[in-house]
C-alpha cells in the first residue's frame, strides 16, 4: 500500500464482523446498525495530537461508523481518520 497520512491523520483497514442474534440468525454488515466500527492501523501521520494517542501499526482502534473518509487503492477499502475520530485502542 502506497498511503501515507499527513498531519494528525492514520489509515486504518475496516475489520468486517458478522453478527449472530441468539437465535442464531446471521446478520451481515451490511444491515443498518449502529455499531462502533473497528479496523486496524495500518500508518500514522506524524502530526503532534496523532503522536500523543500511543498508537502504533497493527493496533485495532473502534471508531464512528460515518467518520473518516473511504478511500479505495488497489481494489480495498480503507479509512482515514483523524486524531477525534479514533474513539478507543481495543487491547
Amino acid at each position: 500500500m502506497q498511503l501515507k497520512p499527513l498531519g494528525n491523520r492514520i489509515v486504518v483497514e475496516p475489520l468486517t464482523e458478522e453478527e449472530v442474534t441468539k437465535s442464531g440468525i446471521i446478520l451481515p454488515d451490511t444491515v443498518d446498525k449502529e455499531k462502533k466500527a473497528e479496523g486496524k492501523i495500518l500508518a500514522i501521520g506524524d502530526g503532534k495530537k496523532i503522536q500523543k494517542l500511543g498508537l502504533k501499526v497493527g493496533d485495532k482502534v473502534l471508531f464512528g461508523k460515518y467518520a473518516g473518509e473511504e478511500v479505495t487503492v488497489e481494489e480495498k477499502d480503507y479509512k482515514i481518520l483523524s486524531d477525534e475520530d479514533v474513539l478507543a485502542v481495543i487491547e
